[in-house]
């Protein structure tokens, strides 16, 4: 007998503006080969036969996005984001209407692939609660002096992950998280740390280290090495 997998919505708040990028154009506009980020992560996401539609939540007035083919693809729909990222995801929750899961990913995360996607949406199976794509730390890892570029003490890398994206979640599970943390002055840094924050324990679901996300220049050419990597290993 086979499962049946039910549809999952996509939220991408797209609405940042990345200023430790150093230009002028917010990160997720910014192409690589013929393609911007957001583009390539949205690319991404609707490559899985469940994700039926993508929500992108950006800045009220944004140009840039009007002049992409995203724009009329028919399984986008656009919102206004809002000043911090948690107001970009409730909004896309909104317009999410009766979907039961959501997967919020990243706008500038274009490297994301399919086997990591399919593992994490797999877990709507067993769990009712969720989980993020995530990478265990290999680096020694440092504390800083409060203030100061100087080492206070090393932290014990056991049991650490580089929280990743998308995170996959019930909409309404999340929807009464992230809702609850604002209202109480939580700082949510992701979509899981709201879920912690109301006492859940998302599951850790390994992905592979080249989901990188484009923050700064250099990430720039190392997306577009792991995309030109990822192209020719299709067409292999």
């Amino acid at each position: 007998m086979a499962v049946t997998f039910s549809n999952v919505c996509a939220v991408v708040p797209a609405a940042g503006f990345g200023r430790r990028m150093q230009t002028e154009c917010p990160k997720q506009y910014l192409s690589i080969g013929d393609k911007t980020i957001l583009e390539h992560a949205v690319a991404a996401l609707l490559a899985n036969p469940r994700v039926t539609r993508v929500i992108i939540a950006i800045s009220p007035g944004d140009a840039r996005f009007a002049a992409l083919s995203l724009a009329s693809h028919p399984q986008i729909t656009v919102v206004d984001g809002g000043a911090e990222r948690a107001d970009s995801v409730l909004a896309g929750l909104q317009a999410a209407g009766d979907a039961q899961w959501v997967l919020v990913h990243d706008a500038a995360r274009p490297c994301l692939h399919q086997d990591d996607l399919a593992r994490l949406l797999a877990i709507s199976e067993t769990s009712r609660i969720g989980g993020i794509l995530a990478t265990p730390v290999r680096d020694t890892m440092k504390r800083a002096e409060p203030g100061l570029q100087a080492i206070a003490h090393t932290v014990d890398r056991v049991d650490l992950w580089h929280a990743l994206t998308p995170q996959f979640f019930p909409r309404e599970l999340l929807h009464d998280c992230l809702t609850r943390a604002l209202n109480e002055g939580a700082t949510i840094t992701d979509e899981a740390s709201a879920l912690e924050y109301c006492g859940f324990h998302p599951e850790l679901i390994e992905g592979r280290a080249d989901n990188i996300k484009v923050t700064r220049p250099e990430d720039l050419q190392l997306a577009e090495f792991y995309l030109t990597r990822s192209t020719h290993q299709e067409k292999a």
